[in-house]
């Protein structure tokens, strides 16, 4: 059942290498925009020592646990942004036709290949952060370093795919989803207790974003955390990006139910 989404693939893989220069300056622009996010983590350890009292070595951990799990999540749903374009031009109309899921057709009908960049790049920066932040290596922590970097993709993923089922509703829901996806990409790359008040409930614990890369990195880091929760959240985040994807599905099916056809 996977070869057509195969099939599919390739030939978006093919259509995108034909044009090698395009190809080349969209890879090496993903990869210069979490270059730019990064030189801003830099800028503001220039100016202070410590940031929500870690370290810089402990906040690249936390800024490379996210980085990473944006970069696949972005990879693998990110063009689901597109499915507002759809709606209004009548192509979901032909794919809900076909005898193929809906989702995995939109995921591999414009999937970014160019993206690709970004990843190596954030795994890259994520071996280099583990080893600046002298991680006491155990199995656990072996097994939370490669865990907590998919579980925080499966929750960017969530994000993405329930932000995007809005446009069913609503066409021009781009601003919203933007706000949670790539807003939440900044929020995360932060340790969680620089922000406060019902901005860090919402986000941090409501949204789960707290569990993408903060309490992750204080189980890596071996240290407490600055808010007296138990630093053993950081292995919840499996749960947590379980949960998600729970709540997305069901968005997503709910919205697929109720649509009609282009105009509806």
């Amino acid at each position: 059942m996977a070869s057509p989404y195969l099939h599919l693939l390739a030939a978006q893989a093919r259509s995108q290498l034909s044009y090698r220069a395009s190809f080349a300056l969209d890879l090496f622009g993903n990869v210069v925009t979490l270059g730019a996010d990064l030189l801003a983590v830099l800028i503001l350890f220039r100016v202070t020592p410590l940031l929500g009292g870690f370290t810089i070595a402990e906040e690249l951990l936390i800024f490379a646990l996210a980085a990473t799990a944006f970069a696949l999540a972005d990879l693998a749903v990110g063009n689901i942004e597109r499915i507002r374009l759809y709606v209004r031009i009548g192509l979901l109309d032909a794919l809900l036709v076909r005898p193929l899921g809906v989702l995995p057709q939109l995921l591999v009908v414009d999937f970014g290949l160019r993206r690709a960049g970004r990843v190596v790049y954030a795994a890259v920066l994520l071996a280099g952060a583990l080893v600046y932040a002298q991680v006491d290596w155990t199995p656990g922590r072996v097994a939370l370093a490669i865990v907590a970097p998919i579980s925080g993709a499966v929750l960017f993923s969530a994000i993405f795919v329930a932000g995007a089922t809005v446009a069913f509703w609503w066409i021009e829901s781009g601003e919203l989803a933007n706000a949670l996806t790539y807003g939440g990409r900044d929020f995360t790359a932060y340790p969680v207790n620089v922000y406060s008040g019902w901005f860090r409930r919402v986000f941090a614990f409501g949204a789960g974003f707290a569990f993408v890369a903060y309490y992750p990195a204080l189980v890596l880091l071996g240290r407490p955390d600055p808010l007296g929760l138990p630093t053993g959240l950081g292995w919840a985040s499996p749960a947590v990006a379980g949960v998600a994807a729970a709540v997305a599905a069901f968005v997503w099916r709910t919205g697929v139910r109720q649509y009609r056809s282009t105009g509806s």
